[in-house]
């Protein structure tokens, strides 16, 4: 492998956004240690974490033991097991041998050791002073860290859900518009969706307004639009802070673990700390869980933009809803061709109706003549109607005949 600076290696392996303990106090000794480990090729980011766990779990047995010294030691070790699963991230970053099952045993890990240090630790002061109020602390380090973890994956899941069917209705939205005109599917190139979030992301410094502007106001999508609204002072303190790499979200899970683990057997002051601790995770994640709010409404705004939008009035793209109109054309003929279908005469079933060609019409009020069989039947030049005048038969003058021969 090529021999790379520390600079060239923090910059490949570190992210653009983190949490502040990792930046200060993880990263400067994560990214020496990854010089070191990257030179040994069967040193993989499996293994690295695999062996985060075994220190974690070192740590969760002199936690258990419960004595000052066997706190201090568990402590550090803890924050070498947090080392040593950031640098599994950072080796398959830089020699891009990362696998999808690495990423799931880093998360499981990562829950398993919190589980036991959180039993040991708390469970260790227990035996020492049989206060009840550390196994309330055990199972609410525990409830926390995983509601924190599933809060996340939830949230990131139904977001991604947002972006999709944002992205599936623009792209019904652009099919119908080219069948509306008569363009072929690859008359025009697409105009490109992006999200304000992106945007920030990548251009962690510039204004919202100002990448609008130069992405183009029409294709920029901006789920967070109302939560920058409402609180416009966020926009500068997430300038202020993504300077230095760290993210707005200041108590996090990493955050919850190195006070509970590190900072709290350190000074001495485990129970205090776990409350002091878990209540500012708990404040940040009702935050986040309020901009998420915001979002799904400001999902709700951009889908019903994007349905009024239609290319044209009444104009329907043929490629839409094909099935439904292809069933209600075959209704219509079906029903039309009831309509128009003559209903059979009494008295022949399955016989089709042959109306007699010289049939009187009938007129109301007046009583309708009917041939009886072997009767010519009876005929004038003309038959009064007081009320309509004069009416001529249908029968021919001086045509004589029966009915049969009428047929």
């Amino acid at each position: 492998m090529t021999k790379l600076s520390l600079r060239a290696v923090q910059k490949l392996t570190c992210k653009k956004r983190d949490a502040w303990w990792t930046v200060f106090l993880v990263d400067p000794l994560a990214t020496r240690l990854l010089l070191v480990v990257a030179r040994f090729r069967f040193i993989t980011p499996n293994r690295v974490t695999w062996a985060a766990l075994f220190i974690g779990l070192a740590s969760a047995g002199f936690f258990l033991r419960g004595d000052t010294g066997s706190l201090i030691v568990g402590a550090v070790l803890y924050h070498l097991s947090f080392v040593l699963d950031c640098i599994d991230g950072k080796l398959a970053r830089l020699k891009g041998n990362g696998t999808v099952f690495g990423g799931w045993l880093d998360y499981v890990f990562d829950r398993i050791r919190v589980l036991f240090c959180a039993l040991a630790l708390m469970g260790g002061q227990f035996l020492r002073t049989d206060d009840e109020r550390y196994l309330l602390a055990a199972l609410a380090v525990v409830f926390l860290d995983m509601l924190r973890y599933v809060d996340a994956l939830q949230i990131y899941k139904m977001r991604m859900s947002m972006r999709t069917k944002i992205e599936k209705v623009t792209k019904e939205r652009e099919e119908a518009e080219r069948a509306v005109r008569g363009l072929p599917e690859e008359a025009e190139e697409p105009e490109q969706l992006v999200f304000m979030e992106d945007l920030l992301r990548d251009h962690p410094g510039a204004a919202a307004e100002t990448l609008r502007e130069q992405a183009g106001a029409a294709n920029v999508v901006d789920l967070h639009e109302q939560f920058r609204g409402q609180f416009p002072w966020y926009t500068r303190i997430r300038r202020a802070l993504l300077r230095t790499r760290i993210r707005p979200h200041l108590v996090s899970g990493i955050e919850f673990q190195m006070f509970v683990f590190i900072v709290g057997p350190l000074i001495g002051q485990i129970l205090w700390t776990t409350v002091v601790s878990a209540a500012l995770l708990m404040l940040f994640e009702l935050v986040i869980m309020y901009k998420f709010w915001l979002s799904t409404r400001d999902y709700t705004r951009v889908m019903e933009q994007l349905s009024q939008e239609t290319p044209r009035a009444g104009a329907i793209a043929p490629q839409l809803h094909r099935g439904r109109h292809r069933r209600a054309a075959q209704e219509d003929e079906l029903r039309a061709e009831e309509h128009h279908r003559a209903p059979e005469p009494e008295g022949h079933p399955g016989l089709p109706h042959r109306p007699h060609p010289h049939a009187t019409p009938h007129v109301p009020g007046f009583p309708q003549q009917t041939a009886q069989p072997g009767t010519p039947p009876q005929h004038s030049d003309t038959v009064p109607f007081p009320h309509l005048g004069t009416a001529r038969s249908s029968w021919p003058h001086g045509t004589p005949g029966t009915w049969e021969n009428s047929r």
